[in-house]
C-alpha cells in the first residue's frame, strides 16, 4: 500500500514508524515532513494546510490510504476533501473535528448531554467577561476558542491575572482569531491523564493511558507548552476509574456527536482531571496528542494500519487493540528559551542507539545535516518492563545526543513514580 501522512511533527514521526511495521507498506510519503522524518518516510514540501496541492499529489503518486494528523487541516476540512476525491481516509471530517476547534461548542456539548466537567461561561465580549470575573473564586481558567497550538489555556492565580489574560486573548489578540471568543470555567485538581481512544463512531477503543508534561521546566514550573515529555501508562489511572470514565464520559460523547450529526471518526482524545467527584473532561482533541503518542504507540501490539482501516470501514468491533504490559518515557528535547523566543539553526546529531529511540520534530536537513528548526526539536522514547527503568533509558539516550541549544526538563515521569509509591 502506498501510505500519505499529513503533518510533520514528533506524532507523525511515530505514526510513520508504526505504520512501516504493516508488511502491506510498500511507500510512505509525508506532507510536509521534516529532515529527521526523511529517514522513514519521502518528505514532500507541501504544507499541513495546502489540502488542494495534497490532494493532487495524491492522485499523481497513486496514494491508497491517507492519514490526516494535525487540528488545522482537520478543522480545515481535509478528511471530507480527501473522501470526496476518492481517497480513504483516517480522520474525523470537519464537522466532528469541531469538538476541538471550538471550546465553546465542546462545553456546549458536554453541558448538554450531561457529561461531567468543570463549571463554566463562554464570552465573545470582553468588558461582559472581566465583569464575569469579579464573582468567582480564583484560581481560575481562560481558554481560547479556538486553535492555539496547545498554549491557549491560561490558568490564573489573581483576579488581575485572569483579567490580563481576557484582554490579551480578546483585545491583543495574543492567539489570533482564536482568542475572539473564549471560555472561563472553574479551577479543577486532581491529578490529570490523557486518554487517546479509535473509534469507527460507533465502537470506540481506548489506547493505554498517558500522563503528559506541559510546563517548560522542572517541578510544573513555567509556561505552558506543546509538551515537554510523556509516560505512559498513567498510574493514577485505574481499572476503576477507566470503567468510570469509560461508561460516563468516552460512550456519551461519541453518542452525543451522533445525535449531533457530527459521527466522529478517527483518534478522539480525551485530557481528564481525576477529581474527588470523579474523572471530569478538561478539553477534548480530534486527533492523536502530541508527545503522548510517542509515549503510547511503541506499547502497540496490534496492527496500527489495520486499525485505522477498520476506523475508516466501520469495522472496529471486529478489530483487536492490545496493548504491551511495558511502559514507556517520551522525554522532549526543546530548543533554550521555548515555548517563546528561542534561536533556530543548531547542529543536532546523536548516536545510532539514540536514533533508534528518536521521532523527530523540529528539525530541517541543511547542507545534508540535521539542524534545529523548532521549538520541540525532538523526542527520546524508551520501554521497559517497569516505568522507572524506561525513564532511566529515556535519559541515559539523551546524554547521547548533541544538541547545544538544547534543554529538557529533568523530572519527566517523577509525579507518576511518586502516585506508584503511594
Amino acid at each position: 500500500m502506498k501510505l500519505l501522512v499529513i503533518g510533520g511533527g514528533g506524532r507523525e514521526h511515530a505514526i510513520i514508524k508504526k505504520l512501516k511495521e504493516n508488511p502491506e507498506t510498500e511507500k510512505i510519503w509525508c506532507c510536509p515532513g521534516n529532515g529527521g522524518i526523511a529517514n522513514d518516510a519521502e518528505c514532500v514540501p507541501i504544507s499541513a494546510t495546502d489540502i488542494e496541492k495534497q490532494i493532487a499529489f495524491a492522485k499523481e503518486k497513486g496514494i491508497d490510504y491517507v492519514v490526516v494528523t494535525p487540528d488545522d487541516p482537520l478543522a480545515l476540512g481535509a478528511v471530507d476533501a480527501f473522501t470526496a476525491a476518492g481517497f480513504p481516509c483516517f480522520g474525523p471530517d470537519k464537522k466532528a473535528a469541531v469538538i476541538e476547534a471550538s471550546k465553546v461548542f465542546a462545553k456546549e456539548l458536554m453541558a448538554k448531554y450531561h457529561i461531567p466537567t468543570a463549571a463554566y461561561a463562554s464570552f465573545d465580549n470582553e468588558a461582559e467577561a472581566e465583569a464575569y470575573l469579579d464573582s468567582q473564586k480564583m484560581p481560575i481558567v481562560i481558554k481560547a476558542d479556538g486553535l492555539a497550538l496547545g498554549k491557549g489555556v491560561i490558568i490564573a492565580q489573581t483576579l488581575e491575572e485572569a483579567k490580563a489574560a481576557v484582554r490579551e486573548m480578546m483585545l491583543e489578540n495574543k492567539f489570533g482569531s482564536a482568542g475572539s471568543r473564549i471560555v472561563i470555567e472553574e479551577f479543577l485538581t486532581g491529578p490529570e491523564v490523557s486518554i487517546l481512544c479509535f473509534t469507527d463512531g460507533k465502537t470506540l477503543k481506548p489506547m493505554v493511558s498517558s500522563m503528559d508534561h506541559k510546563r517548560a521546566h522542572d517541578n510544573d514550573e513555567g509556561l505552558n507548552t506543546g509538551g515537554m515529555g510523556a509516560i505512559a501508562p498513567n498510574p493514577c489511572y485505574t481499572p476503576e476509574i477507566a470503567k468510570e470514565a469509560y461508561e460516563t464520559i468516552f460512550m456519551p460523547t461519541l453518542k452525543a456527536m451522533e445525535a449531533e450529526g457530527r459521527t466522529f471518526k478517527g483518534c478522539l482524545y480525551f485530557s481528564l482531571m481525576l477529581t474527588e467527584d470523579g474523572p471530569k473532561v478538561i478539553e477534548y482533541n480530534s486527533r492523536f496528542g502530541d508527545p503522548e503518542t510517542q509515549a503510547v504507540l511503541p506499547l502497540l501490539e496490534s496492527d496500527l494500519l489495520t486499525i485505522f482501516q477498520a476506523c475508516t470501514n466501520g469495522t472496529l468491533d471486529q478489530q483487536e487493540v492490545v496493548f504491551k504490559k511495558d511502559s514507556s518515557c517520551c522525554l522532549v528535547i526543546a530548543s533554550k528559551g521555548y515555548p517563546e523566543h528561542y534561536e533556530k539553526g543548531f547542529p543536532v546529531s546523536m548516536s545510532g542507539e539514540a536514533l533508534k529511540h528518536c521521532d523527530f520534530a523540529g528539525v530541517k536537513l541543511q547542507d545534508g545535516k540535521l539542524v534545529s528548526s523548532g521549538g520541540r526539536v525532538l523526542g527520546i522514547t524508551s520501554t521497559a518492563p517497569t516505568l522507572k527503568e524506561a525513564i532511566a533509558k529515556s535519559y541515559e539516550l539523551a546524554k547521547e545526543v548533541e544538541f547545544e541549544n538544547g534543554f529538557c526538563r529533568g523530572d519527566i515521569g517523577q509525579r507518576a513514580l511518586r502516585a506508584l509509591e503511594g
